[in-house]
């Protein structure tokens, strides 16, 4: 499913933020409201985000004032305001932003069905209401889904796909497909109250809340306890006045009555609602006034007790979301870094990363002593006992909710990392923060394939990352852009020798991807033998997007694995699919749990090493069927013309300045 033209439903700041995203991406757009106001209010916002983007990059001197007020055109002929639904009879993505209440709702997704062809999505940008019933409201359940937008749209980059009881794996893709498209970041998830960061956020913000009530606390002690351990980007109360006391409130209020008392709803922001004191939306009263708290508490907290309930709870709602089927482990730890403002380079660590890093063991302790003090909100969940019972302590074991590398003592190369573990080696990939297949990439992975060749003793190597999120995001371009014809030369020459001997010697090769494999990430994959997926991975070839082909075996290996109409279709469309398609069309072999990969990936080393290795190189051999080195020798020749190409030049321009290209066909 392709997306040519959206529509949102629903105007205003949200109605237009949106808008204004999906209009920077150069994709045309609809706004309708019933109000014609309204309708101006989203459009008058676009422009306002617009112009402010573009100052902003008039004032890094990246384009020119004329250039910028050619682009303020652009954007703003892309989006149309409206008070009908007769614009919507050719749209192929529509965004329901309407008020939080399931009839009004329901009663949108009814009309818009109606209007809409049929292979069109209908999403909602709820931010805690059932999918499942909103698809109800249709005749095509099966293309409903959750789009979760973070306000504000235009500068927070999740997006929420909420998968239905209804919602179908193709509709899931084409939504997160769209999200990228339109320079969002993605995290899919099922369909449950809050979904997961708003879940997360109000189990914290409970736990906070009761204490200052129960205590009388002091708002700025409170802010500043959290903001120094590095917990949030900001004080909770301060950062709720920012975002709007009714929304806060509102989301508070629903998983008070979804889960109960677990999820506290402070009585003094339903007071401060009631008033119509939201914070910065009126005027700026709400938890705090011209810098000074409006509810009672001056006490001290005990800032350690604050610290250790926020962060618990955070983990225990984490892992529930885990353990009941939810979202996996990465996509959750990411949509608390691109939601929730966790950023790792300052410091501010998601749910898993941070307990990885202070040690599960420690983190079980924490949650046990909370739990005999406080009951049953604390009570420690399975998967982080089992974890600890394994001695999967997190970073300082190698192994927690990630896996982290333990090279081997001496010299290493930079950018690879070797371990090795009896009869397996683990080559590290740790060119952070993507692992961007660089040269010098390929020239240390084959440095650690020398190694592992020399010792008779090793018969199996794993590829996993050292980057928790990420597998590889594909090509380093600003490298290649760099490089004289006979250096990429080169280049494509080694990479294509030591994949082939991944696939091709007598010791077995298995890739452990973890997350994005995007174009070379994915292609280093497929030259493994085998592939073991966590549930957060994602697979693409998004080298056309670029005005250039796969250069690393990706029009020879993919066909091979997944069929020639499939990767026609991925080579050509350029779009991603997500591990459970993988799985289905044989690119990879196994989907397991986020935090079981790596060991699921060790066990088949471990497996295949106890094999014959002389049986086991001439299984390899003979089992690649087909004259891939005269299919790799085309590639090559097509790539070279490919990327000599103006096309790829506009591919990489507009990919390095963050637009969309404009390709000429020379």
């Amino acid at each position: 499913m392709f997306v040519s033209k959206a529509a949102v439903v629903g105007g205003g700041t949200m109605g237009g933020e949106i808008a204004q995203a999906i209009a920077a991406a150069d994709i045309p757009v609809v706004v309708k409201d019933i109000d014609q106001k309204f309708v101006d209010a989203a459009l008058e916002k676009a422009r306002a985000v617009t112009e402010g983007q573009l100052a902003g990059q008039v004032k890094k001197e990246r384009i020119t004032q004329e250039q910028a007020d050619a682009r303020l055109v652009e954007v703003m002929g892309n989006i149309t305001g409206t008070t009908s639904y007769a614009e919507f009879a050719d749209v192929d993505f529509v965004i329901e932003a309407v008020p939080e209440k399931m009839e009004i709702k329901q009663a949108v997704f009814r009309e818009i069905d109606e209007c809409t062809p049929g292979h069109a999505i209908l999403s909602s940008n709820t931010s805690s209401l059932s999918i499942t019933e909103m698809g109800e409201a249709t005749l095509r359940a099966d293309k409903v889904v959750g789009f979760h937008f973070f306000y504000p749209a235009s500068i927070m980059p999740l997006v929420e796909v909420i998968v239905g009881e209804d919602t179908s794996q193709e509709t899931a893709t084409a939504a997160y497909n769209f999200a990228q498209a339109i320079k969002k970041q993605p995290i899919v998830c099922g369909e449950v109250p809050g979904f997961v960061v708003n879940r997360i956020l109000m189990a914290t913000m409970g736990e906070i809340w009761r204490a200052q009530e129960e205590k009388g606390l002091s708002l700025k002690a409170i802010d500043a306890a959290i903001a120094e351990a590095k917990l949030a980007p900001m004080g909770p109360f301060f950062l709720q006045d920012l975002l709007g006391l009714d929304t806060v409130f509102h989301v508070a209020e629903h998983l008070n009555h979804s889960y109960g008392d677990a999820f506290y709803v402070h009585e003094g922001l339903r007071g401060l609602v009631g008033e119509g004191k939201l914070g910065m939306k009126s005027g700026g009263e709400g938890f705090f006034k011209d810098g000074e708290q409006t509810i009672p508490g001056d006490a001290e907290p005990d800032a350690q007790e604050l610290i250790d309930m926020f962060s618990s709870r955070a983990l225990i709602e984490a892992c529930l979301l885990v353990e009941e089927g939810i979202s996996s482990v990465r996509d959750i730890d990411l949509g608390m870094m691109t939601g929730a403002g966790l950023d790792p380079r300052k410091g501010l660590l998601p749910p898993f990363w941070k307990a990885d890093v202070e040690g599960l063991d420690k983190m079980l302790a924490k949650i046990e002593a909370l739990e005999e003090k406080y009951g049953e909100r604390f009570v420690a969940p399975t998967t982080l006992r089992r974890l600890v019972a394994q001695g999967r302590l997190g970073l300082a074991t190698g192994q927690g909710f990630y896996a982290y590398p333990q090279p081997d003592e001496g010299e290493q190369p930079e950018k690879v990392k070797l371990e090795t573990r009896g009869p397996v080696a683990i080559a590290w990939l740790a060119n952070a923060p993507m692992n961007a297949v660089h040269p010098q990439v390929i020239a240390d992975l084959a440095t650690i394939w020398e190694k592992v060749k020399a010792d008779e003793a090793i018969r199996a190597m794993v590829i996993a990352s050292s980057v928790p999120i990420v597998f590889s995001a594909g090509a380093d371009i600003k490298a290649f852009t760099t490089m004289d014809p006979a250096g990429g030369k080169e280049l494509l020459d080694s990479a294509h020798a030591l994949f082939r001997e991944f696939e091709a010697g007598d010791v077995a090769t298995i890739a452990a991807v973890n997350a994005i494999a995007y174009g070379g990430g994915c292609e280093m994959a497929m030259a493994c033998d085998f592939r073991i997926a966590a549930e957060a991975a994602v697979f693409g070839q998004p080298e056309i997007k670029l005005g250039i082909i796969p250069g690393f075996g990706g029009t020879q290996r993919l066909p091979r694995l997944v069929g020639e109409n499939k990767a026609l279709e991925m080579n050509l469309t350029g779009d991603a699919i997500l591990s459970e398609e993988a799985l289905e069309i044989g690119l990879v072999n196994r989907v397991v749990p986020d935090h079981e990969l790596f060991e699921t990936a060790l066990m088949w080393a471990g497996k295949l090493a106890e094999q014959a290795p002389i049986a086991l190189g001439q299984i390899k051999a003979v089992s690649h069927k087909g004259d891939l080195d005269e299919g790799i020798e085309a590639e090559k020749g097509g790539f070279v013309a490919a990327f000599s190409s103006e096309d790829a030049k506009e591919g990489v321009s507009a990919f390095l300045g963050k637009r969309t290209p404009k390709w000429s066909g020379k």
